[in-house]
């Protein structure tokens, strides 16, 4: 098993026990469910430099990035930045991250929060819904055709806007569907976890110009993004490169600075 497989091998195991503490009655009078959410599809549209900024504790990758920092401070930090929306990691065993995360990012800023997870289950939607996200992930390398469908319209139907994740052709063409608001494509091989930004060039021209264009992993200079831009893209993903200073929000603002210039 790649570590993919042993991450979706978990979240099922993790969804069953789950399911029997928190029933989905109970997420739904969360008093954040009905709140009227916010397009980062929207803010991507029209924002100069189209940053999501991410909260990531460690991955499998490079095992700890930061550990040290509160996600209220993190959120804080770049908000102020100026950045288009924040990618909070829920994933506790893989990620160090977890649903409180999102609840407190969502109660300390007023921007488009992603609830960043392996999503397989529509409770997951739910849960995402009931602690204050505006977008929800789905990575195709996990979903056949049928699930991305089922996921993204149910994820449409309680006002949360979609970001489907593609790594090659293959999974973007069978993403194509109405019911996705941004294509996302990450320069990192999930299997291998080698980054190679050309992926998002690569890909660029076969996204319809329908889908707000997102590239993600492995971006951490202006140049790359300005770059990036002349293929289309909208939005970037940036994870390890302000998560790994003692202060990201300051990171990012001097980030953001740059790109302006």
């Amino acid at each position: 098993m790649n570590i993919l497989d042993k991450i979706i091998a978990d979240k099922h195991k993790e969804l069953v026990l789950k399911k029997l503490v928190v029933p989905v009655s109970q997420l739904e009078q969360s008093a954040l469910f009905n709140k009227e959410t916010i397009s980062l599809a929207e803010k991507l549209r029209s924002s100069n430099t189209g940053i999501i900024a991410e909260h990531k504790r460690r991955s499998p990758s490079k095992s700890v990035i930061n550990q040290n920092l509160n996600v209220q401070d993190v959120a804080t930090g770049y908000e102020n930045a100026g950045i288009s929306g924040m990618s909070v990691l829920t994933d506790g065993k893989y990620f160090g991250g977890s649903l409180d995360d999102l609840l407190y990012a969502r109660a300390s800023v007023q921007m488009p929060l992603l609830r960043k997870e392996f999503i397989i289950d529509e409770y997951q939607l739910l849960e995402a819904k009931a602690h204050g996200a505006d977008v929800i992930l789905l990575i195709a390398a996990v979903l056949d055709r049928e699930q991305i469908k089922l996921l993204s319209e149910f994820a449409k139907s309680i006002g949360l806007d979609v970001l489907l994740e593609v790594h090659d052709e293959e999974e973007l063409q069978k993403s194509i569907m109405p019911s996705i608001d941004m294509l996302g494509v990450n320069n990192r091989n999930l299997k291998t976890f080698e980054v190679n930004i050309d992926t998002s060039k690569q890909l660029a021209a076969k996204i319809p110009e329908d889908f707000v264009k997102v590239s993600e992993s492995g971006i951490s200079s202006v140049e790359s993004i300005k770059d990036l831009k002349e293929y289309g893209y909208k939005g970037f993903l940036i994870g390890e490169n302000f998560m790994k200073t003692e202060n990201p929000g300051k990171a990012a603002a001097e980030f953001v600075t740059a790109l302006s210039k």
